[in-house]
C-alpha cells in the first residue's frame, strides 16, 4: 500500500490534467481557481486510500474522488458566500475576486460536476455511488442549516453541535472512503466499518478546525484567526465554556458573543481568556483526541493487514496533531 503523500501527488496530478480552458471562462475560471488553491486533499486521498485498503485499483477511484472533491469545493465557495468570508486558504474568496453571482452560479456547476463524474462507472457502481453521494449531499445542506440555525438560536447543547458538524463535515469524509470501498468491491460490512471511521474521523477533523480557528497560527492556518468569535459561532470551544465555566465567566461570554464591537481584537483576546481560564480549550483538545481514537478503533475491526492499518493510523495521528 503507499504512502498518503504518494495518493496525494497522483490525485493532483489528475485533478490537473482536468483543468484545461473552457468556455465561457467567466464560469469555469473561478471553479478551477478554487481547485487550485490547494488544500489538504483529505476526502479524495482517503477514497484512493480506502480503495487500495481493500484490494482494488486506485485509479479505478480517481472520478470518485474527483466528485468528492468538486463536491467540497463546491460547498466552500457557498460557505464563503453565506460567511461572507474575504478569505479562503489565504487568498481571496471566489465571490471577493469576482463577485456574488459568480461565485452562486459557479458553485452550481461544481456540483453538477461532481455528478458527472461519476456516470461512466458500472450501473451496480453508479447506483450505489450516487445513492451515497446524494444522501450526503443532503446531510451537508442539513448540516449548514442547523449552522446558521445556531446564530440566532439562544441556547445550543453540546450534542446538538456535534450533530451539525457530523451532518456538514464529517459525513463526506466518511463517504470518502465508503466511495473507495464501494469502487473496489468490498463487503457491505466493510463499507460500512470505513464509512464509520472516517466519520468519526471527520468529527475529530472539524473540532481540530475550530481550535485552531481560535489558537492557530494565520500565517500557517490560512485563514482569519479569531474568525468564529468576530461572527459569535457556537463553536464546541464556546459551549464547553458555558458548560464548564463559572457564572461571571458564563455571563460575560454571553454579553460577548450578542454584541458586534468595533474593536474585535479586543473581543478575541477576552474570549481566548475565557476558554483558557474555563479549561474549555483543554476540554476540546480531549475532545479531538477521543473522535480519533473512535475512527481508530473502528479501523481495527477490519479484517486487513497491519500494514494497511498503519497507513491510516499515521494519517489520523498527523491529523490530530495539525497545525493547519
Amino acid at each position: 500500500m503507499q504512502s498518503v503523500a504518494f495518493y496525494r501527488d497522483q490525485f493532483e496530478e489528475y485533478l490537473s490534467s482536468g483543468m484545461t480552458d473552457r468556455d465561457p471562462k467567466s464560469l469555469y475560471d473561478p471553479m478551477f481557481y478554487i481547485l487550485k488553491l490547494g488544500g489538504k486533499r483529505l476526502r479524495p486521498v482517503l477514497t484512493l486510500l480506502s480503495a487500495d485498503l481493500f484490494g482494488g485499483d486506485p485509479k479505478e477511484a480517481f472520478r470518485a474522488a474527483m466528485a468528492i472533491e468538486y463536491f467540497h469545493n463546491f460547498s466552500l465557495i457557498h460557505d464563503d458566500i453565506m460567511d461572507a468570508a474575504p478569505l479562503r486558504r489565504g487568498k481571496t474568496t471566489v465571490h471577493k475576486k469576482w463577485d456574488l453571482n459568480t461565485g452562486i452560479l459557479s458553485g452550481d456547476a461544481m456540483l453538477i460536476e461532481a455528478y458527472r463524474f461519476l456516470e461512466p462507472y458500472p450501473p451496480k457502481v453508479f447506483k450505489d455511488l450516487t445513492t451515497l453521494f446524494s444522501k450526503t449531499a443532503m446531510e451537508v445542506c442539513e448540516g449548514q442549516q442547523y449552522d446558521i440555525d445556531f446564530e440566532t438560536q439562544e441556547e445550543v447543547s453540546v450534542p446538538q453541535y456535534l450533530k451539525m458538524i457530523k451532518f456538514k463535515t464529517a459525513v463526506l469524509v466518511g463517504a470518502a472512503m465508503k466511495m473507495g470501498a464501494i469502487t473496489a468491491g468490498a463487503s457491505l460490512s466493510d463499507q460500512e466499518k470505513i464509512y464509520s471511521f472516517g466519520l468519526y474521523l471527520g468529527v475529530a477533523f472539524q473540532l481540530q478546525d475550530d481550535y485552531l480557528d481560535v489558537f492557530g497560527d494565520p500565517k500557517v492556518f490560512g485563514k482569519q484567526v479569531g474568525g468564529d468569535i468576530i461572527e459569535n459561532k457556537k463553536t464546541y470551544l464556546y459551549l464547553k465554556a458555558l458548560e464548564q465555566g463559572d457564572l461571571q465567566q458564563a455571563r460575560e461570554l454571553k454579553d460577548l458573543f450578542s454584541i458586534q464591537p468595533k474593536k474585535t481584537e479586543k473581543k478575541i483576546k477576552r474570549v481566548i481568556e475565557i476558554y483558557d481560564q474555563s479549561g474549555a480549550s483543554k476540554e476540546t483538545k480531549e475532545a479531538i483526541a477521543h473522535y480519533t481514537n473512535k475512527a481508530f478503533d473502528c479501523l481495527n475491526t477490519l479484517d486487513i493487514s497491519q500494514e494497511k492499518k498503519e497507513v491510516l493510523l499515521t494519517f489520523g495521528r498527523d491529523l490530530m496533531g495539525r497545525k493547519v
